[in-house]
């Protein structure tokens, strides 16, 4: 398949890559921006620039606006880079939905892999070793018998089923840290995030690298 024109819906280091890369590629390419970012350095890198209409983060989270940018702007495909929205699986659904090509993952893959718990069933499923951990979201009382269950010199790692970049992600040595980690885990999510609260245990041996 030849892409002609790409939009970039990302901005920094990782959008300047990307743009360039597409530029080295003979593929005319859109940069979005934010109304914050309007003079930001990706947009220097685009043959296009589309301006959107919120500031901030959030902006880069319309997936409707978004979509419409690479619509508007006859792009036949739209790479997301990473963060932002780039493990949405809707943002791969509007793609598709609207034949402009998603370069990433398919809408299944981030499904099953936006989900710990479903991606750790489906390791399991294909006998794939897999540390010791909850098959499901756990609560504070799943958590401390499954951390009751490993014995001396366990710990724990609490981090929210649906995130991303370890944000949230609480390691636990003692039972008596179990409840406050619970109650950070949330709180420490945000931005793209499409799932904060429920969260699962997984188990790091003594001594073992994060």
């Amino acid at each position: 398949m030849t892409l002609n024109r790409l939009l970039v819906a990302n901005r920094g280091e990782i959008g300047i890559r990307i743009l360039r890369a597409a530029t080295d590629l003979g593929i005319e390419t859109v940069a979005v921006h934010s109304q914050d970012d309007a003079q930001s350095l990706h947009t220097k890198h685009a043959d296009q620039v589309v301006a959107l209409s919120g500031s901030g983060p959030s902006a880069y989270l319309d997936i409707a606006e978004i979509v419409a940018a690479a619509e508007s702007s006859g792009c036949d495909a739209l790479h997301p880079g990473y963060g932002f929205l780039s493990e949405n699986p809707e943002l791969a659904r509007r793609c598709a939905d609207r034949g402009v090509l998603f370069v990433g993952p398919t809408v299944d893959q981030l499904e099953l892999f936006g989900n710990k718990v479903a991606a750790r069933g489906a390791a399991l499923r294909s006998d794939i070793p897999v540390l010791p951990g909850t098959e499901h979201a756990a609560s504070p009382a799943d958590a401390h018998e499954f951390f009751d269950s490993l014995g001396a010199g366990a710990a724990v790692i609490i981090k929210a089923v649906a995130g991303g970049g370890g944000r949230g992600t609480r390691a636990v040595f003692q039972s008596d840290e179990i409840d406050a980690a619970f109650a950070a885990v949330p709180l420490r999510g945000g931005g793209g995030l499409r799932e904060r609260r429920p969260v699962l245990g997984a188990v790091r041996p003594a001594g073992a690298p994060y």
